[in-house]
């Protein structure tokens, strides 16, 4: 099991998680962040400093968010094992279930 990030992040990518995992696990596609399942330690660092509340345990994330569980693990399946987002850096796609979302408004 590892810690997943949701619908909440979408378009918002706060990156506080980023700046406290210790285990540099957290991605940057283009309108989302992503925990990658087999570099996460289940350590819930990221969780706490999130400030949307996007982070959750896999297996306690809500109902309606669940297919994001799938869509971190397959994104980060497409990386394979880079052992670091700081030396891999920004991707400029995403997840196609995060791609497909509407954009949000301009106001």
């Amino acid at each position: 099991m590892a810690y997943v990030i949701a619908q909440p992040c979408v378009d918002v990518k706060d990156k506080a998680c980023v700046e406290e995992c210790p285990f540099d696990c957290i991605y940057e596609g283009g309108r989302m962040l992503y925990i990658h399942p087999d570099e996460c330690t289940d350590c819930g660092a990221c969780e706490v400093v999130c400030p949307v509340e996007a982070i959750f345990y896999e297996d306690d994330t809500p109902e309606q968010w669940r297919p994001f569980n799938a869509a971190n693990a397959e994104f980060c399946a497409e990386l394979g094992s880079p052992l670091g987002s700081a030396k891999l850096g920004p991707i400029a796609g995403d997840h196609p279930m995060v791609a497909a979302l509407p954009l949000p408004h301009a106001g």
